[in-house]
């Protein structure tokens, strides 16, 4: 009988450098950098008006401050994908993602992570002082939440925190100074993070409570949970209302930002969670666009 000839397969030629680039920004979810960007444009716009739109080199900040954060958000996003590759390798939701399905290397995320870095940085130097000086501490808080799961409910308002000092730090790169009124701001953002964070961490509800992972549906349930969130996001309308209220300006602009929340919510039943990614990426994804652009006009109107 004839041997049947075994044909070698060619080894996967090795990945260019733009490819892995590419692969790191689609694990980082880069597009959904548009999360929290509105609103802290929303507070370097108010942190104009503060000063009678008397800036110098407006658009040039305005780049710094997209650039900032930018680094930002890509550093403690591949930090977490980094330090949960091995969580995430457990559970059949996450097993696909980057590094634990070997798709990209955890020495080229590093590498990522530390240009990413850098960038923030740079681009903090590039604003103003205080900036540069308050820069490590704020990459400080970014990275830290990617540890909390693992000793603490309060993870998800961790998560917010990190967010939420966002339109704070953009009042400072316009002013070189904090006025508090903005933390309402950073605390409007805070809520609403937590609060869409909780929806989403719904999906693992079974997988972090035999994980051990500190995550509120694991710790309350699916049901109570979003009831959590429904209030958190509540107290976020009511946060963004006294933030107009405080800057003399029409509430008007939180009209949609509510809308769209009691539409995220309407998606997501303890029962079904099947439109989860819908009430999590696409609607929050409008949330902070309809919020600066309704801000934006209000600022112009009353200048």
């Amino acid at each position: 009988m004839a041997q049947t000839e075994t044909i070698p397969i060619a080894p996967a030629p090795p990945l260019g450098f733009f490819e892995r680039v590419r692969r790191t920004l689609d694990m980082i979810k880069f597009e959904h950098s548009v999360f929290a960007m509105p609103f802290a444009l929303s507070g370097a716009l108010l942190g104009w008006r503060s000063l009678d739109f008397q800036v110098d080199a407006p658009w040039l900040k305005l780049i710094f401050i997209i650039l900032a954060m930018l680094g930002a958000r890509s550093a403690a996003m591949t930090f977490n994908r980094i330090l949960d590759a091995t969580i995430d390798a457990k559970n059949p939701r996450t097993a696909m993602r980057h590094i634990p399905s070997g798709q990209l290397s955890r020495r080229f995320a590093w590498g990522f992570l530390i240009a990413a870095s850098a960038l923030f940085f740079l681009a903090s130097a590039m604003l103003n002082l205080l900036c540069l000086i308050l820069s490590p501490l704020a990459l400080a808080i970014v990275l830290f939440y990617s540890y909390t799961k693992r000793f603490t409910t309060f993870a998800h308002l961790v998560l917010g925190f990190s967010l939420g000092i966002a339109p704070s730090a953009a009042w400072i790169a316009v002013s070189g100074s904090l006025d508090l009124r903005i933390t309402l701001l950073s605390f409007a953002v805070m809520l609403w993070t937590a609060g869409f964070d909780i929806v989403y961490a719904c999906q693992d509800e079974a997988f972090d409570r035999d994980a051990g992972l500190f995550s509120l549906p694991a710790r309350l349930g699916v049901g109570r949970a979003l009831v959590l969130s429904r209030v958190f996001h509540v107290a976020t309308v009511l946060a963004l209302v006294a933030l107009s209220l405080t800057f003399g300006l029409a509430p008007w602009p939180v009209l949609p930002v509510a809308a769209l929340l009691i539409y995220e919510h309407s998606l997501v039943k303890p029962d079904d969670l099947s439109r989860v990614n819908v009430a999590f990426f696409t609607v929050n994804g409008f949330i902070g666009i309809a919020y600066f652009v309704g801000m934006a006009i209000e600022v112009y109107r009353n200048v």
